[in-house]
């Protein structure tokens, strides 16, 4: 059996359990495969002084086997807000002599890094010393974000260089990377998975009544309801689906995440009138997801950057079609009418896109078809021959 070596600040513990979900379904498939042993260490940054969320972080920094992953959590020194250009190098300190124990006890194929900062910089520092090949996957804020900061780019490229292999979710992904200046040669896609079981559509009789129940609103089935799934930051553009609702009469909108901007977002629903329309949900447990996706008539989510968002796939595979905005592997994801549309980025763009949903809705059985090709026995297949090609050469 193959094994491999994951090192993923992006993965849920106990204090963030939906924080890199996607991450820890990826690993699991691929252990659950049984020709690769998988061994993941999350470092979770703690200040030197834990205070508030750092405290529960803290707490959350133990260990053990998660669902066929072995899962070992140190904790490294962090600098809120202004210590990122360290974070690399304090997360291979605090790694490094697990990693090595670690290898001593039962040899490494492979090093693997989950996001390109500042997991890839500091992945690449445990892969020389253990003198094992190198992968970092990008997934894209990591790329559009972290690409974009002069101190973050130069170690990255040098991962880049060090790196056997480079992973991408999307095609348009893998070209911002070349235009960052990675070499291409070294890029393969692997793209998001998708638990078929969990995300389908659901019967959407009484849909909105159950789920009403569950977070105490009234939603009627003859209001349009609108979904936004993910961290609530700027980036993610829930402001303009806010904004819309003005010009939208009687639409609600349910926000699924947590983030910096929900009190900034809760002012602006209040400034616009629009506060019983708006619906914070929070972090939701993954199997009601796929309630509050199937109740919805779309899923609004107008990002400025994105490699190829789970959300999307979660909502296609629920029967909910997408309004999104030119970015990543959008024209990836929506390649036909059935799947929604590509709205332009603004207020006025996002308020069109829902009005032509809700003009002329897909049935949900052609959206649902649109995810066909996304599931995690897939995503590990992919990686699975990826990682072999690696140690193989």
């Amino acid at each position: 059996m193959k094994r491999l070596l994951s090192i993923a600040t992006l993965y849920p513990n106990s204090h963030a359990p939906r924080f890199g979900t996607f991450v820890a379904r990826s690993l699991e498939a691929l252990a659950a495969r049984g020709d690769w042993d998988v061994t993941l260490i999350n470092p979770i940054g703690v200040p030197p002084v834990a205070f508030g969320k750092y405290r529960a972080a803290a707490a959350a920094a133990t260990s053990g086997t998660e669902r066929g992953v072995k899962v070992y959590r140190p904790t490294f020194p962090l600098i809120p807000r202004f210590g990122a250009r360290f974070n690399p190098a304090l997360i291979a300190r605090s790694v490094r002599a697990l990693a090595a124990r670690l290898h001593a006890e039962a040899p490494f194929d492979l090093v693997d890094a989950q996001f390109f900062y500042p997991d890839g910089p500091a992945a690449a520092r445990i892969a020389s010393e253990l003198g094992l090949p190198l992968s970092i996957k990008a997934r894209g804020s990591d790329i559009s974000y972290w690409g974009q900061r002069n101190f973050a780019r130069r170690a990255m490229l040098a991962a880049a260089r060090q790196a056997a292999g480079l992973l991408s979710v999307s095609d348009a992904l893998s070209d911002d990377m070349v235009r960052l200046g990675m070499e291409r040669s070294k890029i393969s896609l692997n793209r998001t998975g998708l638990d078929r079981d969990r995300f389908r559509p659901l019967d959407h009789s009484g849909i909105r009544r159950r789920m009403g129940e569950e977070f105490g609103l009234n939603l009627s089935d003859d209001q349009p309801l609108l979904a936004s799934v993910g961290a609530l930051t700027p980036r993610k553009g829930q402001e303009l689906v806010i904004a819309s609702l003005p010009h939208l009469p009687e639409a609600q909108l349910l926000l699924v995440g947590e983030g910096e901007d929900r009190a900034r977002l809760g002012a602006q629903a209040r400034d616009l009138g629009v506060t019983d329309r708006v619906h914070f949900l929070g972090s939701v447990d993954h199997d009601l997801l796929p309630v509050i996706l199937s109740a919805a008539d779309a899923m609004v989510l107008p990002s400025s950057h994105e490699g190829l968002a789970n959300a999307w796939v979660e909502a296609l595979a629920c029967g909910t079609p997408l309004v999104i905005c030119d970015v990543g592997g959008a024209r990836e994801v929506v390649t036909g009418p059935e799947a929604g549309l590509i709205a332009e980025r603004s207020v006025e763009g996002v308020t069109r896109g829902v009005r032509q949903i809700l003009a002329n809705p897909p049935a949900r059985e052609d959206v649902a078809r649109m995810a066909e090709q996304f599931s995690w026995t897939a995503n590990a297949a992919s990686l699975a021959d990826y990682y072999s090609r690696l140690i193989r050469a």
